[in-house]
């Protein structure tokens, strides 16, 4: 199994305060730490612990949080030999976590603003060799959009993750095969709220692809373009942080989908790695391994 991942990779600074600041208060009393993070570095690092080979581009920039994620990477088992090094930053995040473990984050993208189509275009044929390529969004939308045409070309599989949503142009997200956002980022793509079923219905007929509608605690819905299916999030023993909830998902799902799960079934798997993820502080902590997960269930026995 073989999975290209385009997307951010940058330094999270986490604060972990009493509540979230309304628009123009300060909270006192903050935590503050450090880690590695973006949507698409998260995502492999995911994936390769979950047995797959990975390999990723994004951009870092020529200062020591690049020259970290090298070695994170290294340690994780993370394909990088595509990964860009520009002339801006390492991309950095601001997330704020409050004592539900709810969050909000900032991002500076810094050197993920510099990769180019050309950029896109060398990663063909890793593409190529790939049995699904995900994107996910804090990359600029035209190189994500090459990159979603240059799979379709090779017959590749695509998934796509729409975070953030507003960054997602129509022509990129009607046009891949995997769609998988949460409720705010499905009803930013539609430009109306709905309720979940007809969200993910709706999304499905728009965009042509199986959606898989992430709704946190409450499951997950999944449209394949005629029927609807509910599937149950197993209950973590404790939330902590659901800062890494959403890549530990994304990441076990396409596994899931690479080994010839049916949708509902990856669904099933993938909700189990979401709720592992919130039990655990920062993300790359929360990010399951197969031990941590129900085996994966074998595609001639799952239950449809």
């Amino acid at each position: 199994m073989r999975i290209a991942v385009a997307g951010g990779y940058g330094v999270g600074m986490t604060m972990r305060v009493p509540s979230l600041p309304r628009p123009g208060e300060t909270v006192s009393g903050g935590v503050l730490s450090s880690g590695p993070g973006g949507k698409g570095s998260n995502q492999a690092i995911g994936m390769a612990r979950l047995g797959a080979g990975v390999d990723l581009l994004t951009a870092i920039g020529p200062d020591a949080a690049g020259a970290d994620a090298v070695a994170l990477w290294d340690a994780e088992g993370v394909g990088h030999a595509s990964v860009k090094t520009g002339t801006a930053p390492t991309m950095t995040g601001f997330i704020l976590v409050d004592s539900a473990g709810e969050n909000s984050i900032a991002i500076a993208p810094g050197a993920l603003d510099e990769l180019t189509l050309d950029d896109a275009r060398a990663f063909a044929p890793v593409i190529a060799d790939a049995d699904l390529l995900v994107v996910s969004m804090e990359i600029p939308a035209p190189f994500a959009t090459e990159l979603v045409s240059l799979a379709r070309a090779k017959g590749v599989r695509t998934l796509l993750n729409p975070a953030p949503a507003g960054s997602v142009p129509a022509a990129l997200w009607r046009g891949v095969d995997i769609l998988t956002p949460n409720r705010g980022e499905a009803a930013t793509l539609l430009g109306r709220d709905l309720e979940p079923a007809h969200l993910a219905e709706a999304l499905a007929a728009e965009s042509g692809a199986l959606v898989v509608l992430t709704l946190g605690g409450d499951g997950v819905i999944v449209h394949d373009g005629s029927t609807a299916t509910a599937v149950t999030a197993p209950a973590p023993p404790t939330i902590v942080d659901t800062t890494g909830a959403g890549d530990s998902f994304t990441a076990a799902l396409a596994v899931a989908l690479c080994a010839g799960l049916d949708p509902v079934a990856a669904a099933r798997w993938a909700a189990a790695a979401g709720s592992h993820a919130v039990a655990y502080r920062e993300v790359i902590p929360a990010l399951p391994r197969l031990g941590d997960l129900p085996p994966l269930p074998d595609r001639n026995t799952q239950d449809r």
